[in-house]
């Protein structure tokens, strides 16, 4: 029996169990996926192996601890250095991000994106900015504040703070902030995401499971909008291949892992 598992603060709402339990119990897999709430990052190898797991996801806010916590590095994850999901393969912890391309499998709905404004600047946004920018799209970052602006500005993006933004027109704007989790904020000043929603013509949220204040802002404004569900889906089917090595077809992880979102 293979043990998986998601880290994270906090990790109670996560449906990630659910999700990819729904997959192994359809299709026999003999494996079962647990949560792990997990405060303080540098623990996260420690604990990974103290408590034998074949594998793990990674949620907010430990996703740069755990591309430190791995032996390698893989594929996107590498480029970004930000990991969403590490599996164990010889000992070794090697870490991967399927969160990217979760987002675009998200937003697929979305018609004609060519200028994104994303809120915040963590893993996710690193994830989501790396990615937009390969698909040679414009991008550009607003924070509270610049001390985590410069990853961005190296890469030779415009970058935002709340107090130095002029707000444009944007077809799409995507909250990554954990503001809305497991509070009533918004992730910026409230003159300034009506600023923004009066500006966009579509809005996503990377929170689910819930209705946040900056969607139902979007949803006062009649904008179009997404929460996270269709992104968690889109990196969970990537995530539980890396999980079972290809041994499950993409289409029935699909099928079985949306049919727990009725659960």
């Amino acid at each position: 029996m293979k043990l998986f598992a998601i880290f994270g603060d906090p990790v109670s709402h996560s449906r990630s169990p659910l999700m990819h339990n729904s997959v192994f119990k359809s299709l026999n897999y003999k494996a079962c996926y647990t949560r792990v709430h997990l405060q303080d990052g540098s623990k996260l190898r420690k604990t990974f192996f103290d408590l034998s797991l074949d594998g793990a996801n990674i949620t907010v806010p430990h996703k740069e601890a755990a591309f430190r916590a791995c032996d390698e590095v893989k594929g996107f994850a590498q480029k970004i250095g930000v990991v969403n999901t590490i599996v164990k393969e010889d000992g070794k912890l090697i870490g991967y991000n399927t969160d990217a391309d979760g987002f675009l499998y998200a937003i697929k709905d979305f018609k004609n994106i060519k200028k994104i404004l994303i809120l915040g600047a963590g893993g996710t946004a690193k994830a989501l900015v790396n990615k937009f920018l390969d698909e040679k799209l414009h991008v550009e970052v607003l924070n509270r504040g610049e001390s985590r602006l410069h990853y961005f500005q190296e890469l030779g993006i415009i970058c935002h703070t709340w107090n130095t933004l002029q707000v444009q027109k944007y077809d799409l704007v995507v909250n990554t902030t954990s503001a809305g989790l497991k509070d009533e904020n918004l992730p910026a000043p409230d003159a300034i995401i009506q600023n923004l929603l009066q500006n966009t013509i579509f809005v996503a949220d990377a929170i689910y499971g819930k209705m946040t204040p900056f969607l139902q802002q979007a949803k006062a404004h009649k904008k179009e909008y997404k929460d996270g569900a269709d992104m968690l889906l889109g990196q969970g089917v990537l995530a539980n291949e890396l999980f079972t090595k290809n041994e499950l077809e993409s289409e029935d992880i699909k099928t079985f892992m949306q049919k727990s979102f009725d659960l």
